[in-house]
């Protein structure tokens, strides 16, 4: 049963969500154990069991991705290094004002920028920092977590393993205008 549900989901499902498939509770320990028992029957194979922070879910494996991507009509959208950074930083730091932002990254934020990781999900306003003005104070989300395949904060790769893979990767270097 729990098998069939998470394959036809379309989005993570906690333990709680998973427990409400049986007429008797059969419990929190017994649905994960289960859930661990599903994980190792599907190992090795093209797809993976799965807990992220919105629960376990079915995806594909990372290696097979890129055999994927070539049955997409659309292209992934592709973020400019500014709207990368500004990301690391948030997901770093949080929670973060706009100012913090820009104390970190030494330019002016484009509203676009954070327009952009707004609009995706990936952050939120979470509350203001007690100061003049009320500056709105960002964190990331639950989505960006998901979209991640990350159960935590803690998961994320070190921060010199961000910068080494920034560096790896060909996106120009451009400044925002002020604003």
């Amino acid at each position: 049963m729990l098998e069939t549900a998470l394959l036809a989901a379309a989005s993570p499902l906690p333990v709680t969500d998973l427990r409400r498939l049986f007429e008797a509770d059969p419990g929190g320990d017994l649905v994960r154990r289960v859930l661990g028992e599903l994980a190792e029957d599907w190992q090795g194979r093209g797809v993976e069991l799965v807990q992220t922070a919105g629960g376990w879910r079915f995806q594909t494996r990372l290696e097979y991705q890129v055999y994927l991507d070539r049955l997409k009509l659309e292209r992934p959208p592709k973020y400019s290094r500014a709207v990368l950074e500004t990301l690391a930083i948030i997901a770093y730091r949080q929670p973060v004002t706009r100012g913090d932002i820009e104390d970190i990254r030494g330019v002016v934020v484009s509203s676009n920028v954070l327009k952009t990781l707004e609009s995706r999900g990936w952050v939120d306003v979470v509350g203001h920092r007690d100061t003049p003005g009320r500056p709105g104070l960002y964190a990331t989300t639950r989505k960006f977590l998901e979209d991640l395949g990350l159960r935590s904060l803690t998961e994320l790769p070190p921060l010199t393993e961000i910068e080494r893979i920034m560096d790896l990767v060909d996106l120009p270097k451009t400044e925002e205008p002020a604003v």
